[in-house]
């Protein structure tokens, strides 16, 4: 398993070491790493915990990220990317990263991984998306247009790598009470990020395809993903 340091990472992270799981976890920051393995250790890791190097900015790094962390596992067979930016700022270069981490990134990691467990005969991919990628709104529509992105590249890498044993799951939370959202405006059905992490695992044991969390989430946006434009127009969401 591959995990971010922070947040939903973090807390993924913690639920699979908590049962015995291996995990190594990447990212850009060593010291965030290290806090990070040393928390799941104090709270009773029965797997292995490892850690190397990832920066999401780096694409021509991420194949070696990947060879690390399968020496350190014994052969990687999960990647989970909770890594994701947010911003309401339109000048052109808070824009290229946003979309650079959330959407081009994330797309080239999770089809290098795809492609290297068909290789071996099989294994899970999943990332985290957003319901802000269900429907544009014009308070969050760069944001929104990212995740819109990483969804539909997530569900076309299933078609294409289901029969060869990967499987690929969007995770869709909703508001999720992290670093990244901090001051913020929090929303109804805001949700926690040990409780987010906890409906993410059980789809990954599953292979759901798709998992908004919290679950309330999947029936909010199903009006919303019907409404015609001219009314998404005159209510302003």
């Amino acid at each position: 398993m591959v995990g971010a340091t922070r947040g939903m990472g973090r807390a993924v992270a913690r639920l699979l070491a908590e049962r015995g799981d291996t995990v190594v976890l990447l990212g850009r920051d060593a010291a965030e790493l290290a806090i990070s393995a040393r928390d799941l250790s104090a709270r009773g890791a029965r797997g292995i915990i490892a850690t190397g190097h990832l920066d999401l900015a780096e694409p021509s790094a991420f194949s070696a990220a990947l060879d690390q962390a399968d020496q350190a596992s014994g052969g990687l067979d999960m990647l989970v990317v909770t890594a994701g930016d947010f911003a309401l700022a339109r000048d052109a270069e808070r824009l290229r990263r946003l979309l650079d981490v959330n959407f081009t990134a994330t797309a080239v990691l999770c089809q290098l991984a795809a492609e290297r467990f068909a290789a071996r005969g099989g294994g899970t991919v999943c990332a985290f998306s957003s319901v802000a990628g269900d429907r544009a709104r014009r308070s969050n529509y760069l944001y929104g247009a990212s995740k819109a992105g990483l969804s539909a590249f997530l569900d076309g890498l299933g078609l294409a790598y289901g029969d060869r044993n990967v499987r690929v799951i969007c995770a869709r939370p909703g508001f999720v009470r992290t670093g990244m959202t901090a001051g913020l405006p929090v929303p109804p059905f805001a949700g926690e990020p040990d409780a987010v992490a906890r409906v993410v695992l059980r789809a990954l044991d599953r292979g759901a395809p798709v998992v908004y969390a919290p679950p309330i989430w999947r029936w909010v946006m199903l009006p919303i993903r019907l409404l015609p434009r001219a009314l998404m127009r005159r209510i302003r969401f």
